[in-house]
Parts: structure tokens; C-alpha cells; sequence
């Protein structure tokens, strides 16, 4: 039986990870059907994308007031100096995220970005006060490397990591 071709393989892992985004907890067998593949082949497809870290993992997908708390980003711009070398090592340790966990909050993202800021944080917290308390923090761990923040406190989502809120017509409430 001939070897499958590396872009036979990425068409396959794509159409796997499709199904896996539209729901991570859905049954081998079901994936495999509407893939048009057998559940060995979406077995071991995904067991090879965690190997590979295409997968870095699962999550519920949650509405943060159900557990009274509130959706935050926070925008970084950092100073045009160049980083102290403890600076990324802060980083690379999640320092930040253990601030955010003595405040009784959960960082969701931290990406590094291209454009007018440099850094995003998307977190739950309970309330602005402790959003703020969080931004404070990170200023205190790194001093003179943040030139500006911003927080946004997100009202409502229509769609969190592709799956559409279930409430979206609430939506009416906001507008």
C-alpha cells in the first residue's frame, strides 16, 4: 500500500482539526465519517498532532459571569529601550500568570503581536478593580519596559475560539 504524501497528510490533519475545532469532545467514530476516513486513521492522526504539538491541547469554552467573573484584555506597548535579558525570562516563566492567579483571575491568552501594541492578554478577573490590579502588577515586574496599557473589558461574544455563543441574541441587550 503506497505512503500517503505529506500534503495528502496536512489535507487530512486540516480536516481532522476542522471537526476537532467545531467540537473537541466528539466521538472518534463521528469524526472519522465526516472526514471520510476510518477511526484508526483519526486516531493516530491526532495522537501524531499532540506529538507534534499542532494540538497543545483542550478546553471548555465558558461564560465567564456563570462563574462571576468578567472578560478582560489587556493591551501592551512596550518602551522603544531594549529588554534587560531578566525581562524575557519573566516571560518565558509566566511570572505574570501567577500575579494573576493571587488576584483570583485566570489568563486565558498571552500572545505577541504585530502592530501598535506589542502584547495581548486576555484574562478573567472579577471585576475592573482587580483587571486594574493586574495591569499595576505588571508594571511593578517589569519597570521601565511598558510604555502603555490599555483594558478592554469584553461586553459580550458572538463567537469565542470558533464556537458561537449560544445566548448571542443577548446582543439586542447591548445595542
Amino acid at each position: 500500500m503506497p505512503k500517503d504524501s505529506k500534503d495528502e497528510i496536512e489535507q487530512d490533519e486540516k480536516k481532522i482539526l476542522s471537526e476537532l475545532v467545531k467540537n473537541a469532545k466528539e466521538n472518534m467514530e463521528t469524526i472519522a465519517k465526516r472526514c471520510g476516513f476510518s477511526k484508526q486513521k483519526v486516531w493516530r492522526a491526532i495522537k501524531q498532532m499532540e506529538e507534534n504539538h499542532a494540538i497543545w491541547g483542550y478546553t471548555s469554552i465558558f461564560d465567564e459571569g456563570k462563574i462571576g467573573q468578567k472578560h478582560f484584555m489587556l493591551l501592551l506597548k512596550r518602551t522603544s529601550k531594549q529588554l534587560e535579558e531578566g525581562a524575557t525570562d519573566r516571560i518565558v516563566a509566566r511570572r505574570a500568570e501567577g500575579l494573576m492567579t493571587e488576584l483570583g483571575g485566570v489568563i486565558e491568552s498571552s500572545v505577541y503581536v504585530h502592530g501598535e501594541y506589542d502584547w495581548v492578554v486576555t484574562f478573567a478577573a472579577r471585576d475592573i478593580q482587580h483587571a486594574k490590579k493586574y495591569s499595576d502588577s505588571l508594571i511593578a515586574l517589569h519597570p521601565g519596559e511598558i510604555e502603555k496599557i490599555s483594558i478592554l473589558q469584553t461586553m459580550m461574544f458572538i463567537k469565542k475560539q470558533y464556537i458561537l455563543n449560544p445566548d448571542r441574541k443577548k446582543l439586542k441587550d447591548f445595542l
